[in-house]
């Protein structure tokens, strides 16, 4: 058996809150971060997103002394300090990682026009700002793979801890709202008009979304910790069918599902729930309940958090696999925010509202362009250990 691997300690920063336990306890009253909104700076006609408040961030600004810092890079590193200030990990060990997980990175440098040099919008850049500020001195990995980046991320940790490179990996996850990316999914015609509706016969589009996400993953427990999790197995494939649009047999995701199951030793049966990428678009959500399906997980309840954060990119695997931990832990299922009506061609059993059941373990799972994917087993610290 490989040797155990946990997640010691989280954070999510998002419209929703600074730390975790406030983002949970906002989903469980069943509000939302995506609003309707009119800023020409990003769009010509109102829309919906999730886009953190400017007095929440110039307060993270002041509470870490990140003043000069873009949007992004006060996000993370807000998040990151959120995270170690649960443990007493030494981040100036040389074993200690970093990994940062986003798609677009300092893309806002480039609306504001304030690059001087192509570099500022590297993301090893970014990553090596966000690492100064924070004080580690190991090199920091960026991980860009499109949407699958954050759950990805959390997997190549896992995978650095057990080759002994480090005892503890620092993965933050991030990404903020700009027109470049909005007015990029728009020319898709993928953005709905109305807050997304993942799974549901009426769903339009996704909403886009901004927060950074921590996760701390180590081989030991420390006396002191608080909420412990088990990273079980993970896999990742690529289905090669469009730089856009996702394989339309869901074959491709069903085989990072089943390999992530098998190498976690468990049964289909055991998993208590799936937490899907659900972005609410015609393509993804039908390919993903085809996976489902061919993977053998239609009696497990399928939620998507997209209506509550919209679609957080870099961020989206590590946020929501952090809410899909916690939810694990309090024995809940969270329901799909807006579902009313079934419009996938499989019977997913898409909860609306919040289901009581024991769960030990959950599936997380994500897909992007490329025709990329990944799943990810997640249990309970006492079932895993």
């Amino acid at each position: 058996m490989k040797e155990a691997v946990y997640v010691i300690a989280d954070n999510i920063v998002s419209p929703l809150g600074n730390t975790t336990a406030q983002n949970f306890q906002q989903l469980l009253q069943g509000n939302s971060g995506v609003q309707l909104h009119n800023d020409p700076s990003l769009a010509a006609a109102p829309f919906f997103g999730a886009i953190v408040p400017s007095e929440q961030v110039q307060n993270l600004a002041s509470t870490f002394n990140l003043q000069g810092c873009t949007k992004f890079e006060q996000l993370s590193i807000a998040s990151i300090q959120y995270a170690l200030s649960q443990t007493n990990i030494d981040v100036k060990s040389p074993r200690v990682g970093f990994i940062l997980s986003s798609t677009k990175g300092n893309i806002e440098l480039l609306e504001a026009q304030q690059v001087q040099q192509p570099s500022q919008l590297h993301l090893t850049q970014a990553a090596q700002i966000i690492a100064d500020k924070v004080g580690f001195t190991t090199t920091p990995i960026v991980l860009s793979n499109a949407c699958i980046s954050g759950l990805l991320a959390m997997l190549i940790a896992q995978r650095l801890v057990r080759a002994q490179q480090y005892d503890h990996v620092v993965v933050c996850g991030a990404d903020v709202f700009t027109k470049f990316v909005l007015s990029g999914f728009q020319s898709f015609q993928a953005v709905s008009d109305t807050r997304c509706l993942p799974f549901d016969a009426e769903r339009k589009g996704i909403n886009l979304g901004e927060a950074a996400a921590t996760v701390i993953v180590s081989k030991e427990i420390p006396p002191q910790a608080g909420k412990v999790f088990r990273l079980l197995e993970g896999a990742s494939s690529n289905d090669a069918n469009h730089i856009s649009g996702p394989s339309r047999t869901g074959e491709e995701l069903a085989l990072a599902i089943q390999k992530a199951i098998e190498a976690s030793g468990i049964e289909r049966r055991d998993i208590g729930f799936v937490s899907a990428h659900g972005t609410a678009t015609l393509y993804n959500d039908e390919m993903e309940s085809k996976a489902f399906a061919l993977a053998g997980l239609l009696d497990a309840p399928v939620n998507s958090l997209k209506g509550y954060y919209g679609h957080t990119l870099g961020a989206a695997g590590l946020l929501e696999a952090i809410v899909g931990m916690h939810a694990m832990d309090n024995n809940v299922v969270l329901p799909t925010l807006g579902f009313q009506t079934l419009g996938v061609s499989q019977p997913l059993h898409v909860p609306n509202v919040i289901l009581q059941q024991p769960t030990n373990y959950y599936l997380k799972t994500t897909s992007g362009f490329g025709g990329c994917n990944a799943a990810m087993i997640f249990g309970k610290y006492e079932t895993g250990a």
